[in-house]
């Protein structure tokens, strides 16, 4: 089981500090939440701030596209530093052509459905990825609570995965604390992201990293 802490919950004025801080926590990956205003209501970070993460952290850099037309900035991210690139099947025309130009680049791709969004639809980009993420909020904003029903949804997406024989990584995105971690760990999720659980603990962000560590056992 892999903790990947959301920056986008972090204070940017002291981002290497920030991410140093999980890292001494057991951070396993940084997450990076990219909007565009479009996709979601709301407008993050872009390549430049990726760039510096990069520069901050040998951890990997997950970056989350939640953006339109994210085929126009596969490059840029990429060439910024992302280990990991995960685009919404919501806003890829031709999915598995965006799945093969992101390995391309040297990165690898996940693929993300929002809490509406059918596991079906991307039951045949499954074999071509590395990732697939289950949002357990409806993306664009930090610190929303989790929807119970992504649970079940976790359970039918290992089960489709451990069906082909796939070892992508499961992630969940969006309410994850130290309270529900261990309950979404058993619905079959290996990477938990968490942000405002993490950034906003009261005894830090590294203590944040281990409350959840601890609540999965370890």
């Amino acid at each position: 089981m892999k903790i990947a802490p959301s920056i986008l919950s972090c204070d940017f004025s002291r981002l290497a500090d920030e991410i140093r801080a999980v890292e001494t926590g057991g951070a396993d990956w940084i997450h990076v939440d990219v909007m565009d205003g479009h996709f979601v209501p709301n407008i993050t970070i872009g390549p430049v701030v990726i760039a510096s993460a990069r520069r901050a952290t040998d951890l990997p850099l997950d970056v989350h596209l939640m953006i339109e037309d994210p085929d126009r900035y596969l490059e840029a991210f990429a060439s910024a530093g992302a280990d990991i690139l995960t685009v919404h099947q919501e806003a890829c025309r031709h999915l598995h052509r965006t799945v093969e130009r992101i390995r391309e680049l040297g990165v690898r791709p996940g693929v993300a459905v929002n809490p509406a969004t059918s596991l079906e639809s991307v039951r045949e980009a499954l074999p071509n990825v590395d990732l697939l993420l289950v949002m357990s909020v409806n993306p664009g904003f930090g610190g929303q609570s989790y929807i119970q029903a992504s649970s079940d949804k976790l359970r039918r997406a290992r089960s489709m995965l451990d069906d082909i024989g796939s070892d992508a990584e499961l992630q969940v995105d969006g309410g994850v604390d130290a309270g529900n971690a261990a309950a979404i760990v058993a619905a079959g999720a290996s990477v938990l992201v968490a942000g405002s659980a993490v950034y906003g603990h009261e005894a830090g962000a590294a203590n944040g990293v281990k409350a959840i560590r601890q609540a999965v056992g370890g």
